[in-house]
């Protein structure tokens, strides 16, 4: 029983590979090449529809002020304990 047996490169031959290729890339190259990455990644975006942007708004909106209630909260009752255990006015 035969079997095609594919040989894929092993991950170092890869790294060599795409280092070597970088390095003959000129500073104009480079930078075409990131244009087309930063394309390519903007392509994969998915655009949220407006029910779920406004879902997603709230949800933080909600937990900003939940964090900023609970930080209020501490700074009230660390400063009222500093002021007892330092004898300040409060």
């Amino acid at each position: 029983m035969a079997r095609n047996v594919v040989d894929e490169p092993n991950e170092d031959i890869v790294a060599n590979a795409k280092k070597e290729r970088a390095e003959k890339r000129g500073p104009f190259g480079r930078l075409a090449l990131f244009i087309r990455q930063v394309f390519n990644e903007l392509s994969k975006v998915v655009t949220p529809t407006r029910r779920e942007l406004i879902t997603y708004t709230l949800v933080v909106l909600v937990f900003v002020i939940i964090m900023m209630a609970i930080v209020s909260g501490l700074d009230i009752v660390f400063g009222t304990l500093v002021g007892f255990v330092f004898g300040g006015a409060v």
